[in-house]
């Protein structure tokens, strides 16, 4: 079989915003998790791949994001959803805008529910052939009070699962941060 006849493989991602307050970008693991993809597995071989992004947005338990924010008709609610995808959206840009400046295929959606199990139900559904994760690289302590969806999803997700750990010196002065 020629290497023009052979299927692409599918990777996924699973990307989120960056939790630092005024920095609405992608966060530091997700940046770092594509990044390594791109130049340890893609490399030069762009047209071998396929890059499915999954950002999945957390509903807040009371229906808030912004607490400091005052709703006083139903279209202030309109306009926060609104602003929740549009933020979604953003994020995605970019990693689909990466992906066609280097030529690779790509593929991009937002849901929403626990990230942990949403990631491991869109694994089961999609069928990639490998999910990469970003991970903040936690302590023990940090873990037990945040938990990781990184964990989660390397003992549930039905495909190979690769994490990777943010370098020490992008670690923000409060590790939880990403």
């Amino acid at each position: 079989m020629s290497t023009s006849d052979s299927p692409v493989t599918r990777i996924m991602l699973a990307v989120n915003e960056s939790t630092i307050r005024g920095y609405p970008h992608a966060s530091i693991s997700s940046r770092g998790a594509f990044e390594w993809t791109l130049q340890k597995i893609v490399r030069s071989n762009a047209s071998g791949f396929k890059l499915l992004f999954l950002h999945v947005q957390v509903p807040d338990e009371d229906g808030f994001d912004d607490m400091d924010s005052i709703y006083a008709s139903p279209e202030d609610f309109k306009n926060m959803k609104n602003r929740d995808r549009a933020r979604g959206l953003h994020l995605l840009e970019f990693f689909v805008t990466r992906c066609h400046e280097i030529g690779v295929a790509c593929e991009s959606w937002i849901k929403k529910g626990d990230p942990k199990e949403v990631i491991c139900l869109e694994v089961k559904r999609i069928q990639p052939d490998l999910l990469v994760l970003g991970s903040r690289g936690l302590g023990p302590f940090q873990r037990v009070f945040v938990g990781t969806v990184s964990e989660f999803c390397v003992k549930h997700a039905e495909c190979p699962v690769v994490t990777i750990k943010r370098r020490s010196d992008e670690t923000p002065q409060d590790p939880v941060d990403d």
